[in-house]
């Protein structure tokens, strides 16, 4: 049986060491409020970034992630604490056997003040479009 992972590590930058101690009781609120099956928390790792001055908040999977949640995460970060600029981050789908399914990746970036996305890919959607006959550049 194959085994299927999802892989990232990213930072955030929230201005201030206060802000970041906030982002943790965010990330603390939304693993209570969850109502899912799967506690918030499991779908990544988050700790501040000490040696970064204190700023940056380090995203990142512990086995296997859920991208989804980082969004989320960013996303209510951005509202609470006023953040601003552009901010992104890329992962890889990994197998741990070979399968025609198995690899591929993505990337999404979020526009911090009004909380959008600006811009996502999927490297599997992207391929099936451009062997299909579909543009590569969009």
């Amino acid at each position: 049986m194959a085994d299927y992972f999802t892989n990232f590590s990213c930072l955030l930058d929230v201005g201030t060491p206060e802000n970041a101690a906030r982002a943790l009781e965010i990330y603390t609120l939304l693993s209570e409020e969850d109502g899912a099956e799967e506690p918030f928390s499991e779908g990544f790792l988050l700790s501040i970034q000490p040696e970064q001055g204190g700023t940056q908040l380090w995203m990142r999977d512990d086995v296997t992630g859920d991208p989804e949640r980082v969004i989320q995460f960013v996303k209510r970060c951005a509202y609470e604490l006023n953040l601003r600029g552009r901010w992104g981050f890329q992962y890889a789908n990994t197998c741990s056997k070979p399968r025609l399914d198995g690899f591929g990746g993505g990337a999404h970036a979020l526009d911090l003040a009004i909380g959008e996305t600006i811009a996502l890919t999927d490297t599997g959607g992207w391929l099936a479009q451009v062997l299909d006959g579909g543009d590569p550049h969009a």
